[in-house]
């Protein structure tokens, strides 16, 4: 892959997921909206490992903070594989979790300095200036809206505290 496909890879699903989405789309739930915006694979691995995927179909309303493929690769090299073990559901459960927030939170809801209670039971930090940020994430496409919540997609995948 060129260093220009590269570059434009994130701005062409940033600029995809912020387009209005096709009829079809609009009643989709947040995991199905997330898998035909593609990008998310890795997401949707983790939510079907975890266990979370009914969850994330269910009735809601969530807010999901949602990391990028690109943004999974950026982690440390096995530690999504480690994460997708059996024997580490529960460590995948607090990471993914502490990506959604219960209720349906729009870029409009989000304040400098705001604290955010995620379903991992942690909070996240929003920061607005020099662009919205949860935990230090860019937050690169806002309000891609599902019938269950709403969706804001990330470059960075957050880690909820150490106990």
């Amino acid at each position: 892959m060129t260093f220009l496909t590269k570059s434009l890879k994130p701005l062409c699903l940033a600029a995809a997921l912020s387009a209005p989405l096709p009829l079809w789309a609009q009643s989709a739930d947040i995991v199905d909206t997330a898998v035909a915006a593609g990008g998310f694979e890795t997401l949707a691995a983790a939510l079907g490992a975890a266990g979370l995927v009914d969850t994330l179909k269910g009735d809601g309303p969530f807010t999901v903070f949602a990391p990028t493929d690109t943004a999974f690769a950026a982690l440390p090299e096995g530690t999504v594989e480690d994460l997708l073990k059996p024997e580490n559901k529960d460590k995948l459960v607090a990471v993914l979790t502490y990506h959604v927030v219960p209720g349906k939170v729009m870029s409009g809801d989000l304040s400098d300095g705001m604290m955010a209670a995620t379903v991992n039971g942690a909070e996240v930090t929003i920061t607005t200036e020099g662009g919205p940020k949860v935990d230090g994430a860019n937050i690169t496409a806002a309000d891609i809206e599902a019938t269950n919540g709403v969706i804001h997609v990330i470059d960075a995948v957050i880690l909820p505290p150490a106990n």
